[in-house]
């Protein structure tokens, strides 16, 4: 398993787990390196947290494997075996057009291209892991060549929030939100235009303006703000926020749970977002969504066009109830649609792409789609202190 960052060793955790009780098969699991050499912050304390064999990358390089499972093309040209790329998010295709890095004047790009997918004229995977049939007729007309590999998989992430919704008051009681009150989710990803990078005061307000006894405030943050800060100066910036009753989810798990429970979102352009609209929650965007940045038609600009723009200049608390009286079990089942066109089927198809790779029978094990934890928020029944001046 290749983890060159954070948030591809957690969705690819999920993806693991298929493999669970086969004594035949046997995960190491490497961090690879960026463009330049460099190591993403976070990416072996991920692995390490899991309780992983880490190979060092300068190690596997050299070796055979059987199966590389990679959620990102980083690096993994270098690799040797059958490479099963699968996405990070929702949906192959970013909402994006472009990097940020890029600027505006640089060509639309999307992880369906030849950029992405090939290497010197060298087809980078051996399975090619889509959410949507969509995504297939994309590939045919960007990489024709990648097509004989792809396989129409569906979404484990969104399969798994799907069969944690019937439990929602479970999660809510481990957030401690009570009878009456209302869970407000803020997910922000890592840009600076961001939810949290644009507003880094939002949740303060949230927490002043918002009566305790009738909300309950918690923050979803993108894992590479914990990776390139670390979870010491996160919790420092937000330390206001957590001895005001902020539930702090940490970036391994608990934000799914949390979107499960949530009464309303409160977000950006990220795939967390949207997956909160794809189960139902009524989304809030925090400003400004740089729609020039956002592919027409994609997941984000679809759930952008129907969702309440949060207006900074006016009190928050009326926003948030106007919102949450606009649910919409239409668009939900609309955004759902694009996520996936397998819903409920992600674990069979994965583990079946998996065996055939592998060149095994599969096992006759039955698979069910396992609902995510229980929630254990940052800083609950802790002491928070940090000195003062550090």
């Amino acid at each position: 398993m290749v983890v060159p960052f954070m948030v591809a060793g957690i969705r690819l955790m999920d993806v693991l787990a298929l493999l669970g009780a086969d004594h035949r098969v046997c995960v190491m699991f490497t961090v690879a390196p960026a463009s330049n050499g460099a190591v993403c912050h976070g990416a072996e304390e991920f692995v390490r947290a899991q309780g992983g064999f880490l190979l060092p990358w300068q190690q596997a390089v050299q070796c055979e494997f059987d199966l590389v499972l990679a959620a990102s093309e980083a690096a993994v040209e270098q690799l040797h075996g059958k490479v099963m790329l699968l996405p990070h998010g929702a949906g192959v295709m970013p909402s994006r057009l472009r990097a940020r890095s890029a600027g505006s004047q640089a060509f639309p790009t999307h992880g369906l291209d030849r950029g992405t997918l090939m290497h010197r004229g060298r087809l980078l995977p051996t399975a090619l892991s889509l959410t949507h049939d969509d995504e297939l007729a994309v590939l045919r007309e960007s990489c024709p060549e990648a097509v004989p590999v792809a396989v129409v998989t569906g979404d484990v992430c969104f399969d798994r929030l799907a069969a944690s919704v019937p439990l929602r008051e479970h999660y809510r009681r481990a957030l401690d939100v009570r009878a009456g009150q209302r869970l407000v989710v803020v997910t922000s990803t890592w840009q600076p235009e961001s939810a949290w990078g644009s507003h880094p005061d939002l949740l303060d307000r949230l927490l002043g303006e918002l009566p305790p006894e009738k909300y309950r405030v918690a923050a979803v943050l993108h894992p590479n703000i914990w990776g390139v800060h670390g979870a010491w100066q996160v919790r420092a910036w937000l330390v206001d926020c957590l001895r005001a009753g902020l539930l702090l989810l940490p970036p391994q798990e608990g934000w799914r749970a949390a979107l499960v429970a949530a009464d309303v979102v409160i977000g950006d352009h990220g795939s967390v977002t949207s997956y909160g609209a794809a189960i139902g929650a009524p989304v809030v965007l925090a400003p400004p969504v740089q729609e020039c940045f956002l592919r027409l038609g994609s997941l984000a600009e679809t759930v952008g066009r129907k969702a309440v723009r949060l207006q900074l200049d006016s009190p928050l608390p009326g926003q948030l109830r106007a919102a949450m009286q606009r649910r919409s079990r239409i668009h939900q089942r609309y955004v759902a649609g694009m996520i996936t066109s397998r819903p409920g089927q992600a674990a069979q198809i994965l583990r079946r792409t998996m065996y055939r790779l592998l060149d095994l029978p599969e096992p006759d094990r039955t698979l069910t789609v396992t609902p995510v934890p229980l929630p254990t928020p940052i800083g609950s029944g802790e002491r928070i202190d940090f000195t003062e001046g550090a």
